[in-house]
């Protein structure tokens, strides 16, 4: 029997358009079984750990202690306990990074530093200091930044600040919104262009720009910009350019959205405050883009492996799309924490649910069109090669798929039985799927009880006025 491709769908949109249609919380694995050169599996679950005193707002490891900002409180995330160490006020996302011995962390403007040693939470109010956008510990100093200046404090006191070792991102008169350090240099994130700064020493601003290294395009906000695979991974643009989504290196940014996500990126009408950030696991390299209604993620390890840019959606709904309920990745005592961007809890990712929060999260994938040159056919049965037999104890879950002939709007489902725990041996397969006059669209659905993963998707057809 044909096999379909499962890596992405298409559909048609209100214009004459053919879209792409991203798996929905499953992923393609680049693995060859002898049926296909990749399968499908779901994606993570989300496993509640702690509740703790507010959204979490970001989070880093430090000395083997996972620090969490939440709500305004400064904790620790140890087992399921959520010590309460310190506030540090504000809300939205917090920037955190360390030295030797602080933590330092970026809160609504305000800089704090956290030293163990003592339990002991101080602010940087030197007037001098200004308003702290981002923050990056690089070579013993504390450099932050207002949106205008790089600011450096003393090397021998994070508290004080001279403004006479003020520097700036000149390339451009653009504003700086985010700073990362990448092999202990300073790339300043400006709205239009990213620079790049290397310690030089001297009694003045201590760091001097790499000529040559700029890089013409910029980023959207403070958060929408990680490392990512020893690269700069970003959304963002040069001067009139419409938002999309690039890898830099080397003085180059590479795009690495397609034309389907960039129309996606245009559809919200504010990009400043989305989020991304990076996780590398299992050999894969994961780029997450926190939406306000859906997390799109590229797989850099897929793509390259599969000759094609990979790219999913997660969603915590069973229906149409809602914010992913996942955020500020930390790995940290052998697992992967995440915060909830929406209620006070912490959890962290299992592979062998799909699950989110106890809840159930749908799954999907589509197929590109099925064509036979015009002549139509009878689809006699459709068979996922699946790996079955996973499914939670006393569960019998059902999966289904649906069909289109305009790429709009879709047949009614039909449903069939995943089979219970242990039965491995199960085929999933449809029968009588109808015919097609011209071109065909197939797509299947399922939700987190039915916890398979799918090799291929294979039909059986007799063509039409051969």
């Amino acid at each position: 029997m044909p096999s379909f491709p499962i890596v992405a769908g298409i559909y048609t949109d209100t214009g004459p358009d053919v879209r792409t249609a991203y798996p929905v919380n499953i992923m393609p694995v680049p693995k060859g079984s002898g049926v296909s050169e990749y399968y499908l599996r779901p994606h993570d679950g989300i496993v509640t750990l702690a509740t703790g005193p507010g959204i979490d707002r970001g989070g880093i490891e430090w000395n083997g202690v996972c620090f969490r900002v939440m709500g305004t409180k400064l904790v620790t995330v140890s087992g399921s306990t959520i010590t309460v160490l310190a506030d540090v006020g504000g809300s939205g996302y917090v920037t955190m990074d360390y030295s030797f011995d602080l933590l330092g962390i970026a809160s609504s403007g305000n800089l704090y530093f956290w030293d163990p040693a003592t339990s002991t939470l101080t602010q940087n109010t030197d007037p001098d200091l200004g308003t702290v956008t981002d923050l990056a510990w690089v070579d013993g100093y504390w450099m932050t930044t207002d949106g205008t200046h790089l600011v450096v404090t003393e090397l021998g006191n994070p508290l004080a600040v001279n403004p006479l070792k003020y520097g700036s991102s000149e390339a451009d008169p653009d504003p700086v919104v985010a700073l990362v350090k990448l092999r202990n240099e300073i790339y300043a994130i400006n709205q239009h262009t990213i620079e790049v700064f290397d310690n030089v020493g001297g009694d003045l601003f201590p760091f001097s720009r790499i000529e040559g290294a700029q890089v013409q395009k910029g980023a959207v906000g403070t958060f929408a910009v990680c490392v990512f695979d020893e690269q700069i991974a970003f959304i963002g643009s040069g001067k009139n350019e419409a938002s999309s989504i690039y890898i830099a290196s080397n003085a180059t940014a590479t795009q690495i959205a397609t034309q389907d996500i960039d129309e996606l990126l245009a559809s919200y009408s504010n990009l400043s405050t989305v989020k991304i950030e990076s996780r590398l696991y299992r050999a894969h390299k994961f780029l997450y883009v926190h939406l306000p209604d859906r997390t799109i993620v590229y797989d850099h390890s897929a793509s390259e492996a599969l000759q094609q840019r990979v790219w999913i959606t997660l969603t915590s709904s069973v229906e149409g799309f809602s914010r992913y309920r996942a955020q500020n990745m930390v790995y940290c005592e052998n697992r992967w924490l995440v915060g909830d961007p929406l209620e006070s809890r912490i959890g962290y990712f299992q592979d062998s649910i799909s699950s989110q929060w106890s809840e159930k999260a749908r799954w999907e994938f589509s197929t590109p069109i099925a064509y036979n040159e015009g002549k139509g056919g009878i689809f006699h049965e459709l068979e996922l090669v699946a790996l079955t037999g996973r499914v939670e104890v006393g569960k019998n879950p059902q999966i289904s798929t649906s069909y289109s002939v305009d790429g709009s709007s879709w047949s009614q489902d039909r449903f069939i039985s995943v089979g219970t725990t242990g039965n491995l041996a199960k085929r999933l397969v449809w029968w009588q799927q109808g015919f097609m006059r011209n071109w065909r669209i197939q797509r299947v659905r399922g939700d987190s009880d039915a916890h398979i993963s799918v090799i291929a998707m294979q039909g059986r057809l007799e063509p039409l006025n051969a």
